[in-house]
């Protein structure tokens, strides 16, 4: 039986429910699916999820699967286009994972002191980085807001006077912005 065959076989017994030859079928496409995914996205910890999500669809649209082009070609397909749906509700959505700090970070993280509790002058770097991530993963009318007011130290008066932007605006804008990088924080924690 050559390899086209196998996998035809593979298939027909994966459909019917056969958990060892869905197995099989994974271990067989795993590399493929890691390289697309890898192409797309460089990190590690997101990769393997990526790659759980994109076998789901595989194994329930398995059924669709006509043999008209080899199956590494339709697992591909499905795989490119689920990494673009992603990228692109990350786009819309940033998300920013504990897995995406160093542990120095998340050590920080865990152990943040109270609101007028010091921090370490070691820390205070790896502080300050967390706080430009958390900027970042804001949209750009936000970071502005925050970069403004809270890292430059200006006053609602001074960035109105920037931005042209009412005050009242300002407060709302700034407060939201506030309240994402609060969510984040804890979805870290």
């Amino acid at each position: 039986m050559d390899d086209d065959e196998q996998v035809r076989a593979l298939v027909v017994r994966a459909r019917a429910g056969e958990n060892d030859a869905a197995g099989e079928l994974m271990r067989s496409l795993y590399p493929l699916v890691a390289r697309i995914v890898r192409g797309y996205r460089p990190q590690q910890a997101a990769e393997e999820d990526l790659c759980q999500m994109i076998f789901v669809k595989v194994f329930t649209r398995l059924g669709q699967f006509a043999g008209k082009v080899p199956l590494s070609h339709w697992v591909s397909r499905i795989a490119v286009n689920e990494c673009r749906n992603q990228l692109a509700a990350e786009k819309r959505r940033p998300e920013m994972r504990e897995a995406d700090l160093r542990p120095e970070q998340v050590a920080l993280l865990h152990n943040l002191p109270g609101e007028h509790g010091e921090i370490s002058p070691s820390e205070k770097f790896e502080a300050r980085e967390l706080v430009e991530k958390l900027v970042a993963s804001l949209p750009p009318i936000e970071r502005l807001l925050i970069d403004m007011m809270y890292l430059q130290g200006r006053s609602v008066e001074e960035t109105r006077a920037a931005t042209g932007w009412s005050s009242a605006a300002i407060k709302v804008r700034a407060f939201r912005a506030r309240q994402k990088m609060r969510r984040q924080l804890e979805r870290w924690q």
